[in-house]
């Protein structure tokens, strides 16, 4: 059986990076996808000799860098089987009148229009082939909202929204579409939300065993692995000390 080629994006770290290490080990060939390039060649090197890969470095935001980055890769690679939407930042925690424009801006740009531009490059060859599965990482912030959550939560509310009609639109193609929404992730996600502030980003899982990366690289392998008149569209999950984005017991 011939390997599907998935395309990873956020792949220098988190989510993404476990992602990437599972995928290479259950025959999927991967375009690395990220900003940080030198990140991109350690992880190429050290996944070399699992399965075929090659590397593209450029930022979501910038929808001609992605056009251009997508489109250099060779013939081979750009029958694009899986993609997995896996960019995405919070930045900032703060009542929406304290906000930052600036963080404002970096979660739209990302977490909506940076999907957006890497799904347009790609799914039109899924939908010339008729066969396709499109994996887009959201959150619980995108189900309900949290304290302090506002923007980053409606960033998150778009994704679910993109998703669903991403579903309707693709559905005619044979076209795959899944949404899966963790709750506490123990990644890099806090430490850029409180831009580098480790003390605080320690404390947003003080007290409970959250989930880690591997548990949702899991997720995403079983969702590529059912039969394929099976798919799973939806999602959630959260560490058992999680009721809800706003519900979490601590232990003291």
């Amino acid at each position: 059986m011939d390997k599907r080629i998935a395309l990873v994006t956020g792949a220098t770290s988190g989510i993404g990076e476990a992602t990437a290490r599972l995928l290479s080990r259950n025959n999927f060939k991967l375009v690395l996808c990220g900003r940080r390039e030198e990140r991109l060649v350690k992880l190429s090197k050290e996944l070399s000799s699992f399965t075929e890969l090659t590397t593209l470095s450029f930022d979501v935001r910038d929808q001609n860098g992605v056009i251009k980055a997508i489109q250099s890769l060779p013939e081979s690679w750009k029958k694009i089987d899986v993609l997995v939407n896996n960019a995405g930042n919070a930045h900032g925690l703060s009542p929406i009148q304290n906000g930052d424009v600036e963080d404002w801006n970096q979660m739209i740009d990302i977490n909506v229009k940076g999907l957006l531009y890497v799904s347009k490059e790609i799914m039109n060859g899924m939908i010339e082939r008729k066969s396709g599965h499109i994996i887009n990482i959201g959150s619980i912030a995108g189900k309900e909202v949290y304290p302090n959550g506002n923007v980053y939560c409606a960033s998150k509310f778009a994704v679910d929204a993109i998703t669903k009609g991403m579903r309707f639109d693709l559905n005619p193609y044979g076209i795959k579409v899944t949404s899966i929404n963790p709750g506490l992730v123990d990644t890099e996600f806090s430490l850029v939300r409180f831009k580098g502030d480790e003390e605080r980003a320690k404390n947003t899982y003080k007290g409970l065993q959250p989930l880690v990366a591997n548990d949702i690289a899991d997720l995403i392998l079983f969702a590529l692995t059912r039969p394929a008149h099976v798919v799973v569209a939806d999602m959630l999950v959260l560490p058992v000390a999680q009721a809800s984005a706003a519900v979490v017991r601590r232990d003291s």
